[in-house]
């Protein structure tokens, strides 16, 4: 079984070779701390606008190790937070096209085919039926054929990405911009003009943190954020006659209406990538490891043979995890506050390759002190208040995965929508 980080960073025909660690003190306009989707974004679109800006990105690990060259392959315009007036909506769908644009300029995969939410038994077909964009089953079967579905909501703002060839063409992108990527550089601490790490500092008039679940893991920050844990498995690719006993010619990201999140989608190559949520969370918002998890990847792979029978013979080739990072009232933020220099943005539970998209956008009009439509969007300035501290963070994270999973259970066996799962929901604030 490969151990790479996930099968995107094994596919995605870059060298993962880490680049040049910092050399020692540095200084710049602009510090970046994290090499993903946010940060390099930011770097992208704030040399895009002031290519004189000098601009140095810093990551622990190498660009697109994270999250960004993990997920599922998800470009929507799913928005986890309050969006009182859509706006937020409106943003992240204009986002997923401009994402699909950049792609197609660098050789990326990208195909924007809606996402399909199934309604699979009787709770989630009585949940999703009447919504916007219902299908009834037989208008459903003529796009994918999947086992116990009574229709679906089809959703056209969305596309089947690759995410690690889009990190990294990013990276290579915002070098070729002038911008400075310091891989192999741990940041110890960060502060109003200065970048603390374990190769030197960076002093920059503006620093901006870009690292999402793993914000947890800065000094101050360890009840920010809880890093919550998604896994994902591939499949070997599947032959023609699979794909034409079920269709999915439309290459549909797809999911359900279970509770306890899956997602998946079929690659370029004729995969099938799908993932899921339930990952024990680790005590202490602790990152480390990504062992100890075969359980839930063993239930990600009967959900795979239960969706698709035919694929019951299918070689698993990939099993990888990452986190993501879920803020105490589930809603992402961007921040930046002229006074200190400071900026940052994440906690999108999972929807992060548009959200990032727009957040590095927003970032760098509040930098560079654009009034534009993105800086007066719900999510800027807003502050969530702080996890609990241990153990109550961790048995409060767990005992709601538990809650969500009992609740799909109960759901299965009844027929009915889960009052456990509605209870829940208010209670976390989704």
């Amino acid at each position: 079984m490969n151990q790479s980080p996930s099968f995107w960073l094994d596919n995605c025909g870059d060298d993962l070779t880490p680049r040049a660690p910092l050399p020692g003190d540095r200084d710049a306009d602009v510090a970046i701390v994290g090499a993903g989707y946010t940060g390099l974004w930011t770097a992208h679109q704030l040399l895009r606008y002031e290519p004189s800006l000098h601009v140095v990105v810093l990551e622990r690990e190498y660009a697109g190790w994270g999250a960004s060259g993990r997920n599922g392959g998800w470009c929507s315009a799913l928005f986890p937070g309050h969006d009182p007036t859509g706006e937020m909506r409106k943003a992240l769908e204009r986002t997923v096209d401009e994402v699909g644009a950049w792609c197609a300029e660098h050789d990326v995969d990208f195909v924007k085919g809606g996402t399909l939410t199934l309604a699979r038994g009787s709770a989630q077909t009585t949940r999703l039926r009447g919504t916007a964009g219902w299908l009834a089953d037989s208008a459903t079967r003529e796009r994918i054929r999947v086992t116990g579905v009574e229709g679906a909501v089809f959703d056209p703002h969305c596309a089947a990405l690759h995410p690690a060839k889009l990190v990294r063409a990013l990276a290579h992108e915002v070098v070729a911009q002038g911008a400075e990527l310091y891989e192999q550089t741990a940041v110890l601490d960060l502060q109003p003009g200065l970048v603390t790490t374990s190769r030197g500092s960076v002093r920059a008039a503006i620093v901006v943190q870009a690292t999402e679940g793993y914000s947890c893991e800065l000094p101050g920050r360890r009840r920010s954020i809880a890093p919550v844990r998604s896994l994902v498995i591939a499949t070997e690719a599947l032959d023609a006659g699979f794909w034409d006993e079920i269709g999915w010619s439309g290459r549909e990201t797809l999911a359900d209406d279970r509770h306890l999140i899956i997602y998946a989608q079929r690659t370029a190559d004729d995969r099938i990538v799908l993932g899921g949520r339930g990952a024990p969370y680790r005590f202490g918002s602790r990152t480390d490891g990504d062992t100890g998890y075969a359980a839930t990847h063993a239930a990600l792979e009967r959900t795979l043979r239960e969706l698709f029978p035919q694929a019951s013979g299918a070689a698993i080739t990939h099993r990888w995890g990452g986190v993501l990072g879920v803020p105490r009232d589930w809603m992402p933020s961007v921040r930046f506050d002229r006074s200190t220099g400071l900026g940052e943005a994440g906690g999108y539970v999972g929807d992060g390759v548009a959200s990032a998209a727009l957040a590095g956008a927003t970032l760098t009009d509040l930098i560079l002190d654009h009034d534009t439509e993105l800086t007066r969007l719900p999510w800027v300035g807003h502050r969530s208040r702080r996890w609990e501290p241990e153990p109550l963070r961790w048995l409060g994270v767990s005992m709601m995965a538990a809650a969500m999973s009992a609740a799909d259970r109960a759901e299965q066996r009844t027929g009915r929508p889960s009052k456990l799962a509605k209870t829940v929901s208010r209670l976390i604030g989704k």
